[in-house]
């Protein structure tokens, strides 16, 4: 996974400080391969050293230093196609940028004319780059990371996004995309029905003559169904099919606590892990190797405990 480096610790922020995000360096490193960028430094500007900011051109935005009025436009965006030409899906899952940055912010960035900020909806120049090259690919900033809800989407969909990359890198056969989407049905259920329906439209195809084009078609609708936030809603249908699954190996007693506890999740009174937990429980025979199986029980490492929080 990509981030800028003064996320991780690195004195390489304009005035010579770091910006260190303890949940990645303390939660996220144990399961992750950092790739570390720091797009300012790359460009030869040192630290300490002028801050940068957007300014608005006939052109476009504009990089620019804030004192001396130095354009750097150019060395950025040349900047951003060569390490773009390395940051491709088949090594890289994620990527979290430095929030407020006028090279690696995501939201919020302003455009300047003068003294005036005319425009708060920019990217900055580097993110904005790599973003565009490639849609699919899971990005967030370590501000909007402190959101629970946003962090738990964020990481799924890393974890979801290395999983596949793993699977089109050994050239799969048409069984081995069936059981990658069989283990992912529950998971691409709460995020998007159409979209899972979509990609099982596309495993249906795999076994044609155009297998390459089917693979790269289905990590398309795999990824972009992901991309669509899971909701409470959703979460509740998903829970309440898999307690059907196992409800007929259950006494009427436990049976009731099950179907409890997950209308108790959908009126946002308890935290999701709380039915997925007592479906691991109760989950007996044929059920629970499916449940075991189902990526959604355990969408990446429980160590980080990222299902803890009562929905909004």
């Amino acid at each position: 996974m990509a981030t800028s480096s003064c996320l991780l610790g690195e004195p390489v922020r304009h005035n010579g400080n770091h910006s260190r995000d303890r949940f990645l360096t303390d939660a996220l490193t144990p399961f992750v391969d950092w790739v570390q960028i720091c797009p300012e430094m790359e460009i030869g500007l040192g630290t300490p050293r002028e801050s940068l900011r957007l300014e608005r051109s006939p052109e476009g935005p504009r990089l620019m230093t804030r004192r001396s009025h130095r354009d750097l436009t150019s060395e950025m965006t040349a900047l951003a196609a060569e390490r773009i030409a390395g940051l491709n899906l088949t090594e890289v899952d994620g990527y979290v940028f430095k929030a407020k940055s006028p090279s690696c912010g995501i939201h919020g960035i302003p455009l300047y004319v003068g003294d005036n900020a005319v425009d708060r909806r920019q990217r900055g120049l580097f993110a904005d780059a790599v973003i565009r090259a490639y849609p699919g690919l899971p990005v967030e900033d370590e501000g909007r990371l402190r959101d629970p809800v946003l962090r738990e989407a964020f990481v799924e969909r890393v974890f979801a996004h290395a999983r596949l990359r793993e699977l089109l890198r050994r050239e799969p056969r048409p069984r081995d995309l069936v059981e990658f989407h069989s283990r992912h049905k529950m998971q691409l259920l709460a995020h998007s029905p159409d979209g899972y329906r979509e990609a099982g439209r596309l495993v249906a195809q795999s076994g044609g003559p155009d297998r390459p084009g089917v693979l790269d078609a289905y990590g398309a609708a795999f990824r972009a169904a992901l991309a669509v936030r899971a909701s409470v809603g959703r979460n509740v249908n998903v829970l309440q099919h898999c307690l059907g699954m196992v409800s007929d190996r259950l006494d009427p007693v436990r049976r009731a606590d099950l179907a409890e506890v997950i209308d108790a999740y959908g009126a946002h009174e308890v935290p999701l892990s709380v039915p997925l937990a007592l479906l691991r429980h109760h989950a007996r025979g044929e059920a629970a190797t499916y449940v075991r199986e189902q990526t959604y029980f355990a969408p990446y490492p429980e160590e980080l405990g990222l299902r803890h929080h009562i929905p909004a």
